[in-house]
């Protein structure tokens, strides 16, 4: 069965470019490389990872490209690239020469118009990507999942991925709309989500196991096994939890699921979705 870390990070820490891991986050400012999350895929079975884009610049394109050439339990990188510009169809085939690029993200959740992702322009340019084969992660908050369910309709061949259930409001005890939207945009066949990034979303010092379980039956009912994969979003859970305790809070929940679908969601999803390849 294996096991695919399918939401992870790597970053130089700079204290501009990162001004959002402020100072309650002083944990994680650092620096944060593949020599630092190998030993503890490892150490938990994991065959790999998927390491996703933080900053928007094509430069972090060729940052996490190289990792990945040198790394091999690095399996797939999602990156950015400006889906507005007029030579988007031009940028996509460029990064079609990297194996290991395998979709895009825009940080949708830190744009001022809450509805950015159905901007005419950004539309264009997400049209794009399935010519190429490529995916997309939907990085959004809870204010956005309609935006999101209007977006993903609009591309009914096009694969998403929810990243971090959409980030509910764990801490403040918040479910019903959040529930609602969910289980609405997971009526799109063409959307999975990553069960990723919960404990920051709780109370990142006094969180309990038993916190995460209603979201959790939420996206498992909404999404099905066929369409959830793990994601751990190292090191930025590292403010609530150790790789460890992330780990164990899903450990648990999906022990009671049968061996197929145990083995869908580590690896099998993501490796679908993705189309990694493990050799």
């Amino acid at each position: 069965m294996p096991r695919i870390d399918s939401h992870q990070h790597f970053w130089k820490y700079d204290p501009v470019q990162h001004a959002w891991i402020n100072d309650d986050m002083e944990i994680i400012q650092n620096d944060f490389m593949p020599e630092d999350l190998e030993p503890i895929l490892n150490e938990y079975g994991f065959n790999g990872c998927v390491t996703v884009q933080v900053d928007q610049t094509e430069e972090e394109n060729t940052m996490m490209l190289d990792h990945a050439s040198k790394h091999d339990f690095i399996k797939g990188v999602v990156g950015w690239v400006d889906f507005k510009a007029e030579n988007i169809e031009g940028r996509l085939a460029y990064f079609k020469q990297f194996e290991k690029l395998k979709g895009f993200r825009h940080i949708l959740q830190g744009e001022t118009d809450r509805a950015y992702m159905l901007n005419a322009d950004f539309k264009r340019g997400i049209s794009k990507l399935k010519q190429f084969g490529y995916t997309y992660d939907i990085l959004v908050y809870t204010d956005q999942i309609g935006y999101a369910n209007e977006f993903a309709a609009a591309f009914p061949d096009q694969p998403f991925v929810i990243d971090h259930i959409a980030k509910p409001k764990i801490k403040a005890g918040d479910i019903a709309d959040w529930a609602k939207d969910m289980r609405a945009i997971a009526k799109n066949d063409n959307v999975l989500c990553k069960v990723s990034g919960m404990v920051t979303e709780a109370d990142w010092k006094n969180w309990k196991p038993e916190d995460f379980t209603p979201y959790l039956d939420v996206v498992f009912e909404a999404f099905g096994t066929d369409r959830l994969m793990y994601g751990s979003d190292w090191p930025v859970c590292r403010v609530a939890a150790t790789y460890g305790q992330m780990l164990n809070i899903v450990e648990a929940y999906v022990s009671k699921l049968s061996e197929n679908e145990q083995a869908k969601f580590w690896g099998g999803n993501a490796i679908k979705f993705y189309g990694l390849k493990l050799n």
